[in-house]
């Protein structure tokens, strides 16, 4: 397939970091936001790319963006979304944090909290965590995935179902405009619902861009959360669910 130069580059940098912003594109390339935005139309048009507001993600749905190129997608977005679930969560709690850049964003505001009792199966939530005396920190056993420290398999499903605690911090590869909570791997999928089942209160953590994607593993439903943070939520449907299903919506970014 043919692209003009530009183009092929906008295709890259999008497959290398998950997504392309308008503004930095159009001064990377130094020519108007308008050019950009008719480049990203044309690309989007022949299913290269997916449109979001303010640019466009490099679209996959059976294979996740790696995990150092997750990590810098909506960054400050995410430590956003963190610090609001960290003022949700109280000192003394015992909670379960899973796999996910923006569950590591949490893990990270809540290294200021006494008491915590951590349980999970991200390593880099276990590593970030443990040097703090005031935070117990346990980790599942099972297969470790190597492209980003997640432990998944049943043997690590066996393990969650051994606790019952007060908060549970999920994310999402994707959430479908029906209410849908989908990700790419099925054992992590089964990991998450076992972690919804033993938890008393279900926080979900996604950035903007993950109403934008798709999955093909279904983890659950938004109804059966307790709390939806995000940075903003602009689907009718899934306003309607939280309020239908009393999930409470957090936006940041009115906060």
């Amino acid at each position: 397939m043919f692209l003009p130069p530009r183009h092929a580059e906008i295709i890259q940098m999008a497959k290398d970091n998950g997504r392309v912003l308008v503004d930095d594109l159009a001064a990377h390339f130094s020519v108007t936001p308008q050019t950009i935005r008719k480049d990203l139309n044309e690309l989007c048009d022949r299913r290269l790319l997916t449109r979001i507001h303010g640019g466009a993600l490099f679209p996959s749905g059976i294979e996740n963006v790696q995990y150092e190129a997750r990590r810098k997608m909506a960054a400050d977005e995410k430590d956003a979304i963190g610090r609001a679930a960290a003022r949700i969560i109280p000192d003394n709690a015992s909670l379960f944090v899973n796999i996910g850049t923006t569950t590591e964003a949490v893990s990270n505001a809540l290294l200021d909290h006494e008491g915590l009792m951590v349980i999970t199966n991200n390593i880099n939530v276990a590593n970030r965590m443990r040097v703090y005396p005031s935070i117990e920190v346990v980790i599942a056993g099972g297969v470790v995935r190597g492209s980003d420290g997640g432990i998944v398999g049943e043997a690590a499903v066996d393990f969650i179902r051994q606790f019952k605690v007060d908060y549970a911090v999920i994310g999402a590869s994707a959430i479908d405009h029906d209410g849908a909570l989908l990700d790419f791997d099925y054992r992590e999928v089964k990991v998450a619902q076992a972690i919804i089942a033993n938890a008393r209160h279900v926080i979900l953590v996604a950035d903007s861009t993950k109403f934008e994607r798709t999955a093909p593993v279904r983890i659950g439903h938004l109804s059966q959360v307790n709390t939806l943070i995000t940075d903003h939520c602009d689907i009718a449907t899934i306003r309607t669910i939280c309020r239908e299903a009393e999930v409470d919506l957090v936006e940041t970014n009115t906060i």
